[in-house]
């Protein structure tokens, strides 16, 4: 694994704009003398410290507090300086042109995070929830940020790994000694431990799938024929009046898009032009951007007026819907043809009817869209996983399978764990190369 750089980097490490306080953060080695210079002396460890900020011409830029955490009680493990003043920007600059001024260097995205990662303070996956934690859109989404920050995920991986580190011994000396009357993987029950280790993997594999939706949410798009209410569809799922609701056809004449959260999950509705031929310029422009919402949708929600049914337009619209997209068709305005909400399953599809206008059978909805997703409950231990978790989940898992395959050529047996045990270590870091490092962290905000 690559060693940390000994340079010295700072960063405003709070939001743009205004507020009540601001924070410069200052990570390197060696940093007593810096301290000294900008607080006018060498500050007492974790204690803040009332200091006047002052240019190189002796000028005051700020008053506030400095803080100093000799390594390796910091974040980063290297020595830490956090100057907190008035949250003003042109303030955060001044302070942040003074540290440069004295020897530091602006920080790169993630940077901060990044060294603490290479001097051990985190692994990988507890650096990464930091950047989750930051980014979570909801309430369940922060909450499995804060497990993962505090190790949980990393807790359970490291167990798999030393489960697979104890198995590998077994097959290995079982290969040293094949004269031995002693049968150890028959007397270590090792393709029970096997198979236990897989169930293992499938149920964090599970969890991590419920944790990947918290993240990213699912992508819904409303489609059908003008005036089939997918705009009072999108309000009634907001909660309010997003979009605007006419009896006119070609109302809606560009996407509205709209987050929502149902269990948690994130959903983000697109309410789309009404697909008909049309000879307004400006209608078809809007047309033409409901197809491209159509191909990134993860889920099509297909309204039609229960009263007219399927007509040919509908199934016209249907013929280019792409093929592998998740989809349902819901009848609406049931309020005014005197129908019940239901749900019926028919071959594998699944129709809702329901009144968007006047609420009933949103539930229903609700629910399909959670069933889409592959969403259960699994209360307080969902984790918050990123693509490359899973990933790495799914090659240790098919690594197990094929080792069970292999039982009887304990040379591959003991490849595939090997193998295995690389890809769950991908996860914490352990066999990360640095390529894949600069990728994630450049995702970070700056001062983290």
């Amino acid at each position: 694994m690559a060693r940390p750089p000994s340079d010295v980097i700072a960063a405003i490490a709070t939001a743009p704009g205004r507020g009540g306080i601001g924070v410069v953060r200052i990570s390197g080695p060696n940093l007593s003398a810096l301290a000294a210079t900008l607080g006018g002396k060498v500050p007492e460890a974790r204690v803040a410290c009332f200091t006047r900020f002052r240019s190189a011409d002796d000028g005051l830029i700020d008053e506030g507090l400095l803080l100093y955490f000799p390594a390796p009680n910091s974040f980063t493990g290297e020595d830490v300086i956090e100057l907190q003043g008035h949250g003003g920007p042109v303030v955060m600059q001044l302070l942040l042109a003074r540290c440069l001024e004295l020897g530091a260097r602006l920080a790169e995205p993630g940077e901060f995070t990044r060294r603490a990662f290479l001097n051990g303070k985190l692994d990988l996956a507890q650096a990464e929830s930091v950047a989750d934690l930051i980014e979570a859109s909801t309430a369940a989404a922060a909450r499995s940020a804060v497990r993962s920050l505090t190790g949980s995920f990393s807790k359970e991986v490291h167990g798999i790994v030393e489960r697979l580190i104890d198995l590998r011994m077994l097959v290995e000396a079982t290969l040293d000694f094949p004269d031995e009357d002693v049968d150890f993987l028959a007397e270590a029950r090792a393709l029970e431990r096997i198979q236990t280790i897989a169930s293992e993997l499938e149920a964090l594999l599970d969890r991590a799938r419920q944790g990947s939706l918290l993240r990213s949410g699912l992508h819904v798009v409303l489609v059908g024929q003008p005036n089939v209410g997918k705009s009072s569809l999108l309000n009634r799922l907001a909660g309010e009046e997003r979009a605007i609701v006419t009896d006119i056809a070609g109302t809606t004449r560009d996407a509205l898009r709209e987050t929502i959260q149902i269990e948690g999950i994130p959903l983000h509705i697109t309410d789309t032009a009404g697909l008909r031929d049309t000879t307004d310029e400006v209608e078809k422009i809007g047309i033409a951007r409901t197809w491209q919402e159509i191909e990134r949708a993860d889920v099509i929600v297909r309204l039609v007026d229960v009263r007219a049914g399927l007509t040919d337009a509908d199934a016209a619209i249907d013929a280019r819907l792409p093929a592998g997209v998740e989809r349902i068709t819901v009848f609406n305005k049931v309020d005014l043809a005197g129908h019940d909400a239901k749900r019926v399953d028919a071959d594998g599809a699944v129709s809702l009817y329901l009144s968007a206008k006047a609420g009933q059978g949103i539930e229903l909805l609700r629910a399909e869209l959670l069933r889409v997703a592959g969403w259960h409950r699994h209360g307080e231990d969902i984790i918050l996983a990123r693509e490359r978790h899973l990933i790495a989940l799914r090659e240790a898992l098919a690594c197990i399978h094929r080792a069970l395959d292999n039982r009887h050529a304990l040379e591959l047996m003991a490849e595939e764990l090997r193998l295995a045990q690389e890809a769950v270590n991908e996860i914490t870091g352990e066999f990360t190369p640095d390529d894949l490092l600069g990728v994630i962290f450049s995702r970070f905000c700056i001062g983290k």
